[in-house]
């Protein structure tokens, strides 16, 4: 059974003006997403700027996040790391603070190859009974990529090792990926621009950027698909296209921390190195917004 299927919000973690994390605005933003339909929590991903938490802070959200959710729809935890003893870290944690399942980013910067990112992934599930979503993203990790071959057979070897969030933009490695996999391979679209394509390959739903701001679009997105109102799902996809754009137009989370201080849902505040958006770009986004009907 999958972790989730349908819309998974790739949650930000909001900051107060001091940099701190702000934990009466997450529960705030985590009942928005909930009443809205939101099929599952994804946190400590890159949009929740993982990387510039400290081990206690990570771990910290991760505990808010579950104690908020409180059981209402599944909590999975980033606990990827370059370095495979960290991961195993974060990951055990994260199992001890009760998230019901962990996404697992291939290893950056190193640049493992094939064996190296089997052996990684392989030991990080052994140290955990959670199941484990692996997400390939070679945008973020110096261009490693988990091969079709590698994730199929990580999900057929280890046991908890469910699934793939896929972000690397490439339908036809998607199909590949798809065409062996059989029912091993639980997918999800990593790219807000290609859920609808993904869940036509075999997907089970979306980690999403764009469900911070649209919720229930991006879950009515893929339950429209699900029951089997392909137009409806795909006009929505189009209609949300250019918002999407816009909510990318800098590096990820710098433009959706901009909408939801545009929507009150949080001070906009970024751990450097992210920076402010450029006020161009911000005008863009505004009015994406506005077009959509969210501001």
């Amino acid at each position: 059974m999958a972790v989730f299927t349908g819309a998974g919000v790739a949650i930000t973690t909001p900051f107060k003006a001091d940099g701190s994390v702000d934990y009466e605005q997450f529960a705030k933003n985590i009942e928005f997403q909930i009443a809205n339909g939101t099929d599952a929590i994804i946190v400590c991903g890159t949009t929740g700027e993982a990387s510039t938490l400290t081990h206690e802070e990570h771990l910290d959200v991760i505990e808010a996040c579950v104690k908020y959710v409180n059981k209402r729809i599944p909590v999975i935890a980033g606990t990827g790391s370059n370095c495979t003893e960290t991961a195993i870290y974060l990951s055990q944690e994260a199992e001890k603070r009760g998230a019901d399942a962990l996404l697992v980013v291939t290893p950056y910067y190193n640049k493992a190859t094939q064996k190296g990112l089997k052996e990684h992934f392989t030991m990080v599930a052994d140290s955990v009974k959670l199941p484990i979503i692996l997400y390939n993203i070679p945008g973020r990790t110096g261009g490693v990529n988990i091969l079709p071959e590698t994730i199929v057979a990580l999900c057929r070897e280890v046991k908890n090792i469910v699934g793939v969030k896929d972000a690397t933009g490439n339908i036809s490695q998607v199909a590949k990926l798809m065409s062996i996999a059989g029912n091993d391979v639980d997918l999800y679209s990593g790219n807000d621009d290609q859920v609808v394509p993904l869940l036509s390959l075999g997907g089970k739903g979306v980690i999403s950027v764009l469900s911070n701001v649209a919720p229930k679009e991006t879950h009515e997105m893929c339950q429209r698909f699900f029951d089997g109102d392909v137009a409806g799902s795909r006009e929505i996809q189009l209609k949300a296209l250019s918002l999407i754009n816009a909510l990318f137009c800098e590096v990820n989370p710098i433009p959706v921390k901009k909408a939801e201080e545009l929507m009150g849902h949080c001070t906009g505040v970024l751990r450097r190195p992210l920076t402010e958006m450029e006020p161009e770009h911000a005008a863009v986004l505004e009015a994406e917004m506005k077009k959509f009907g969210i501001l």
